[in-house]
């Protein structure tokens, strides 16, 4: 894999969490540590952190686990995008709307459509909407 991808946060704690991964999560992490482009909207980082948070508060992973999650996450160089804020209420929430998602789903629909790439998401919802959108999936 060399052309680079938007990463929603499914994937993200997939990433950080061992027992959350499979083939083609670690397959994505391998590629990104590498070098391949990996790109994220602002929010991705709350929603990780968050998801994070909630696996420590419900025993699922430590605190130790959490730690090496954020030295895993250290290793990738993601490019932020900052323009989901500023495109909400029109591009981010037409995706939505035409797409039945979140706004937090539809945020990383619009940047794939955006800049045109691929996304990596286990949700199963994103990914029948980026299918529908002509967006490639990767998981």
């Amino acid at each position: 894999m060399t052309e680079g991808f938007v990463v929603d946060a499914s994937v993200g704690v997939a990433w950080s969490v061992q027992a959350q991964a499979d083939e083609g999560t670690e397959r994505l992490r391998d590629a990104a540590i590498r070098g391949v482009s990996v790109t994220i909207p602002l929010l991705w980082t709350l929603e990780v952190s968050n998801g994070l948070l909630m696996l420590v508060r419900r025993g699922r992973i430590t605190k130790a686990v959490w730690s090496e999650a954020v030295r895993l996450n250290a290793l990738v160089h993601f490019e932020v995008d900052d323009e989901a804020p500023k495109r909400a209420i029109a591009a981010v929430l037409d995706v939505a709307a035409q797409n039945n998602l979140t706004i937090y789903d539809a945020t990383y629909l619009e940047l794939a459509l955006r800049r045109r790439l691929p996304l990596a998401s286990r949700d199963g919802a994103l990914n029948k909407a980026a299918k529908k959108c002509g967006v490639k999936i990767l998981l």
